[in-house]
């Protein structure tokens, strides 16, 4: 297996992309979404970083976080959030099934400049239109895109339906 290496920047921006084990269709699921938050808030209090964007689909997540100037170190940020999401389901159906919630590993990307913010900004919140869920990501429940909406970043609510990454 080709061993894994990460980029650490303090003070980064990342685009990340978390998957369900056997992807596994759980991510919407009210149970997951309040453990989820439940532990990233646990998180940040002893390990802060700012919640950029944000789009949960059922079987995979993308966001983009911004790490303290002093700080790269998200690996240790997601094994804890991983962990106490695990943790508090661990008597659910879908944990007894295979001792799993999560796949392994994530993707991370290192955001480079404004552009390639913008770009994964537009991924995250158009990823429901992608995969088809909704015609507008306006539609799509669980994703930061509404917030944006409301202070009038985005106003053309189709949108870039196209924008691929091949991030999954």
């Amino acid at each position: 297996m080709k061993s894994l290496r990460r980029y650490y920047v303090e003070g980064g921006s990342y685009f990340f992309t978390l998957v369900s084990h056997n992807r596994r269709p759980i991510f919407c699921d009210t149970a997951f979404r309040a453990a989820l938050r439940s532990s990233i808030e646990h998180v940040r209090e002893q390990h802060p970083f700012c919640i950029v964007a944000w789009v949960l689909l059922p079987d995979h997540l993308h966001c983009i976080w911004s790490l303290p100037q002093d700080d790269a170190k998200y690996s240790i940020r997601w094994s804890l959030i991983k962990r106490s999401v695990s943790f508090q389901l661990r008597d659910s159906d879908w944990f007894r099934e295979t001792g799993q919630l999560w796949q392994n590993r994530f993707r991370e990307h290192y955001i480079r400049d404004e552009a390639d913010l913008e770009k994964h900004f537009d991924y995250v919140h158009f990823n429901p239109v992608k995969h088809d869920f909704v015609e507008n990501p306006v539609d799509w429940e669980w994703s930061t895109y509404h917030q944006y909406a409301k202070i009038g970043y985005y106003t053309d609510i189709k949108g870039p339906k196209d924008v691929d990454m091949d991030r999954e």
